[in-house]
């Protein structure tokens, strides 16, 4: 019998949880803690956010053990790159979970998405853009087998909110901000990045990308089967940002698909995947909910 591994990913805006062998997953959970809250302002994690995530960890700690999982990857990024605190974290994370954090840098986390991502994908219809929303930071790989170039840049829903969105709904001065900062990003990307500019397909992970999905479906309840592989266009993108952008908090609530905890922040990460998709001209996105985790568990089969 394959060994059964476990792969916990703290990000910026959730904490989440893959048990599985490589082939078959066994469990899947995620909770938004926004881990990064506050960050990009104090440089530090607050003790409120640590204990969000603690909490939430000792709920996976629990699960690993009812399925007999002893190895387990533990990843932090770009909340926990930013904080000056982040191994007082790392001391109480290791002490709920059993298993210390690690610290990924841009690139490592990129490289690790491009991996879960792109594992059942045909390579023929590569080469591939893997866009990477999280609430900190946005990675960009490309290639088509492996990771061929990585870049990691310091914009996400939460980053993006807490800087430069002060309204409900936004102001239009506050969304061209946040399309005019992603737009220099990606300048970065097209110069600096192998391959860029010639990728076939936009593979898109993360929160901000499974919610559009869902949203565009009108998907009430969670359904992995119909969110992963759902090609969404770029009209159906601009029509969900337009819609989201000009709705208040309690208006985006109604929308099917639309999650409580990211309905203040998915204004920030849409305009990362509209100005994507506009700037790089993509007329659609592939959605995957395969990602780090999978790139993480699979890291331990080798």
């Amino acid at each position: 019998m394959v060994e059964l591994v476990a792969a916990v990913d703290c990000g910026t805006n959730s904490t989440r949880l893959l048990i599985g062998d490589g082939q078959r997953t066994v469990e899947r959970l995620m909770h938004i803690t926004r881990m990064g809250e506050g960050v990009d302002a104090t440089g530090r994690l607050s003790q409120q956010a640590m204990d969000r995530v603690l909490e939430v960890l000792r709920g996976y700690r629990a699960a690993m053990d009812r399925h007999g999982v002893t190895r387990c990857r533990v990843t932090a990024t770009s909340a926990a790159r930013d904080a000056a605190n982040r191994e007082d974290f790392f001391d109480l994370a290791e002490e709920a979970l059993g298993h210390r954090p690690e610290l990924l840098s841009g690139i490592e986390e990129g490289r690790l998405s491009f991996a879960g991502a792109t594992e059942e994908l045909d390579p023929a219809d590569g080469p591939f853009l893997v866009l990477d929303i999280g609430g900190g930071s946005t990675e960009f790989v490309t290639g088509t087998t492996e990771a061929e170039g990585t870049w990691s840049c310091d914009i996400g829903c939460v980053r993006l909110t807490e800087q430069w969105i002060e309204h409900d709904p936004p102001l239009p001065e506050e969304l061209v901000a946040c399309l005019s900062i992603t737009e220099g990003h990606i300048d970065d990307v097209l110069r600096e990045v192998p391959g860029a500019a010639a990728a076939r397909t936009l593979v898109g992970l993360a929160g901000t990308v499974s919610c559009a999905a869902a949203v565009e479906i009108g998907l009430a309840d969670y359904d992995r089967d119909r969110i992963h592989h759902f090609r969404l266009s770029r009209a159906a993108v601009e029509d969900v940002f337009r819609t989201l952008a000009t709705e208040t908090r309690a208006e985006r609530l109604e929308n099917p698909g639309m999650e409580e905890a990211r309905a203040d922040v998915i204004i920030g990460g849409m305009a990362i995947l509209v100005k994507v998709m506009r700037q790089m001209g993509f007329d659609e996105c592939l959605v995957s909910e395969s990602d780090i985790l999978d790139g993480l568990v699979a890291s331990q089969q080798a």
